[in-house]
């Protein structure tokens, strides 16, 4: 005979009731107020046809926010590191020879994917706040013919936004395919997906597009779908079941859609109207605004005689990293900046770890208003 435990003490569980925090670190951003709203709306199944239609639509305007005409495209249930791995696993198949163009901390985790998936994997690298020379990737790929090479836009670790239409033309000739990592750029600066030749983009939805985490952008262009579709034979399974592409596409390309798995409504419906935020400022107003923003940010910075880690020719207007002073407690300020002023910023990683703050101006956190707080405060605080 079964017997109830003791009642709980909800004093001790109380509501929850989060700080309103002003969010200015790598991620998640801020959400604007439409998309905290558009997630209080009624839940519906995941196969009601009202839920279909915002599939669909999130799909054309995702085409839009990537720039690209690719019918492949779509949201991956989970974070940015989900859609990741649907690259990955997608087009890594046993022994492809893989090249990894690594310049921060998520190259390196790109790389650790691609080997845990079989594939050949080779690296190049660049100093954490470097770039890529074209001429780098075509010597690594005579000596290394990968089919696969991926490289990160927006490095979120060191604040560097990677050149890539070069790079994809020196892929391409190589006939290799190209993946790109756009989590930290995708709606606050030029992805152009298709302008660049980019075959599989992905990205996420707690940076630039304002949103929660949970809900991932990813697209693949028709070369990329070739290669999946070219997968033979029982070593070529894609071997993680939930991010198998063949699989998705039947819920969100076929109608009508064939269940795969319980898909986050509210996640999908605040992706939905990050969207539609987006369409709505126009992808060029929006660049721009980011990009004056950090304009702002960076003289600001400047002012308190503060030292920026990146070139500004090679710098994200979305994620600024800057160089702690010798005579500064990383964490103590912070702390302090939570404590006392309610703002998020965060500190390095990797090789950075200790020697840099990341500040984000992302989506609906990027705004004049809290450039003036947090300067204030950093003025405040390191005097």
């Amino acid at each position: 005979m079964m017997t109830a435990q003791s009642p709980v003490d909800l004093t001790t569980y109380p509501p929850i009731d989060p700080p309103e925090r002003i969010l200015l670190g790598p991620g998640p951003s801020m959400a604007d107020p439409r998309v905290l709203r558009a997630m209080s709306a009624p839940l519906v199944g995941h196969l009601d046809p009202y839920f279909i239609e915002i599939m669909e639509r999130t799909q054309h305007l995702l085409r839009y926010v990537f720039q690209t005409r690719n019918p492949l495209t779509f949201s991956i249930s989970g974070t940015g590191t989900a859609a990741m791995e649907a690259a990955i696993a997608n087009m890594v198949e046993p022994r492809d020879p893989v090249l990894v163009c690594v310049a921060g901390y998520f190259g390196q985790r790109i790389a650790e994917m691609a080997e845990r998936y079989g594939g050949d994997v080779r690296t190049i690298t660049v100093p954490w706040g470097e770039v890529f020379a074209p001429q780098m990737v075509a010597s690594a790929l005579k000596e290394h013919h990968a089919r696969v090479v991926a490289i990160v836009q927006a490095e979120t670790s060191t604040g560097v936004y990677q050149p890539i239409k070069e790079i994809a033309d020196v892929v391409h000739m190589s006939t290799g395919i190209l993946i790109v990592d756009a989590v930290t750029s995708l709606g606050g600066m030029p992805v152009d997906v298709d302008a660049n030749g980019i075959d599989v983009c992905y990205s996420g939805s707690q940076k630039c597009l304002g949103c929660p985490p949970g809900a991932s952008p990813i697209t693949f262009s028709p070369r990329a779908e070739q290669k999946l579709r070219s997968r033979q034979g029982r070593q070529a399974v894609i071997r993680n079941w939930y991010l198998d592409v063949t699989g998705l596409e039947k819920y969100w390309m076929v109608r009508p859609p064939q269940y795969h798995h319980t898909a986050p409504i509210t996640a999908n419906y605040a992706l939905y109207e990050g969207l539609r935020l987006v369409a709505e400022e126009g992808l060029e107003n929006r660049w721009a605004r980011h990009h004056r923003n950090a304009e702002k940010l960076w003289k600001g910075l400047a002012d308190l005689d503060l030292t920026l880690h990146v070139p500004e020719e090679h710098r994200l207007t979305t994620l600024t990293t800057v160089r702690i002073p010798d005579v500064v407690d990383d964490m103590a300020i912070r702390q302090r900046l939570l404590s006392e002023y309610n703002i998020e910023i965060s500190g390095g990683l990797g090789e950075l770890k200790g020697k840099v703050w990341r500040i984000g101006l992302m989506g609906y956190s990027s705004r004049e208003e809290n450039i003036a707080l947090l300067l204030a405060a950093l003025e405040k605080l390191l005097s």
